[in-house]
């Protein structure tokens, strides 16, 4: 994302959550977080699509941090870069110079960016250069050799292959397993390493491969608004993020479930999940705590010590906040021990509600969570 210039050699520093340090290594590049990149770079490059997270990254803040005389490339999203902020810093000087493929309101018939000399402006031409038309095609020609000589399909703009005899069978734990990798990806805010998917019982026999698309679809959406059960392997395996599978016979009560177990550099977290006769997800283990948690659109996970008064403490806080709880999940390891709540809410949580929450000292953490959940 970022270059410093260092007498005729160019050192990248680059800044990405899900990138791991050995995969930045083999790139060539140094993983430094965003702030440090802001203070260090000489030209700055977006390479991001446009989520809630990555909206207006690049603004007087950021501006702020950077060195005078720093230059700014971005052919990635319009709306990525405050376009009013980079006109002051333009205009101060703090930015040298600017390249701008994209910009926040498109077409860009007229905009204030145009007055400057020091700005080259092109209108969303990105994919329409020579270099990229001959990387698509060239792209196209691999995938077609590739799918006539050995079978392999990639890049495919649909979901993997699934025959009409198992579609029944596997359309809820697909949603599942997706569930289960939006609920990891939105609580973690480390570079992940390592993902397991464990396939237990039933599940064992299903079609793996697209619940294993599904769960990593699930878990990068966060940071990739735009991917799919096609695009989400490849995502992966460009982040340097190991992903391994397992089946087994059936090991507990439910006749099949599915575990997802994602590592950091600090810590593992584990989440299991299955669905009943309904065919709606449900989770039924977090951090090796059992429970029973339907799940909803929107959601509310805490985590605190197992003691007295904590259900009453979250009722309390929402109910004054006029947050409606539509069900109420609870486990524990031990007594006295760890414990979490699952909470469905009608709507989701105002953030004022969360930093309540989050103030009270029996709360360890508190995290909204949001599932692309089907009505019906």
């Amino acid at each position: 994302m970022a270059t410093r210039a260092i007498g005729l050699k160019m050192h990248v520093i680059a800044f990405d959550p899900f990138l791991s340090e050995q995969r930045a290594e083999e790139l060539g590049v140094q993983k430094v977080e965003l702030d440090e990149l802001f203070a260090r770079a000489d030209f700055i490059t977006l390479h991001t699509p446009m989520t809630d997270k990555t909206r207006g990254i690049i603004n007087k803040s950021a501006f702020d941090k950077m060195k005078k005389g720093v230059r700014i490339i971005n052919c990635a999203r319009g709306g990525l870069v405050v376009e009013a902020d980079l006109v002051e810093a333009l205009k101060s000087g703090k930015v040298a110079g600017a390249g701008m493929d994209v910009f926040e309101v498109e077409p860009a018939s007229a905009n204030p960016l145009f007055d400057f000399p020091q700005v080259v402006c092109t209108p969303h031409l990105g994919a329409s250069t020579t270099e990229a038309q001959e990387n698509v095609a060239l792209q196209v020609a691999e995938q077609m050799a590739d799918y006539l000589i050995r079978g392999a399909v990639s890049n495919a703009i649909n979901m993997p292959s699934i025959t009409a005899e198992e579609a029944p069978r596997l359309k809820p734990f697909v949603k599942l397993a997706e569930v289960l990798g939006a609920f990891v990806g939105q609580v973690t805010e480390e570079p992940i390493k390592d993902v397991e998917i464990v396939f237990d019982g039933a599940t064992a026999t299903m079609n793996t491969k697209a619940l294993l698309s599904a769960a990593l679809a699930g878990l990068i959406r966060p940071q990739v608004s735009d991917v799919n059960m096609v695009s989400a392997p490849i995502m992966v395996k460009e982040r340097g993020i190991l992903v391994s599978e397992v089946r087994r016979d059936k090991s507990g009560v439910f006749d099949g479930y599915i575990m997802l177990k994602v590592a950091t550099a600090h810590r593992t977290r584990t989440i299991a999940g299955t669905c009943f006769s309904d065919g709606k997800p449900r989770f039924i283990q977090i951090k090796g705590i059992n429970l029973d948690a339907e799940v909803g659109s929107h959601m509310l996970y805490t985590t605190n010590a197992d003691a007295p008064g904590i259900i009453g403490l979250l009722g309390g806080i929402l109910g004054r906040n006029k947050v409606n709880i539509a069900n109420f999940s609870l486990g524990r390891n031990r007594p006295g021990g760890d414990a979490i709540a699952l909470l469905y809410l009608d709507a989701p949580i105002p953030e004022a509600v969360l930093e309540e929450l989050r103030a009270n000292a029996a709360i360890e953490s508190a995290k909204p969570l949001s599932f692309d959940i089907e009505a019906g």
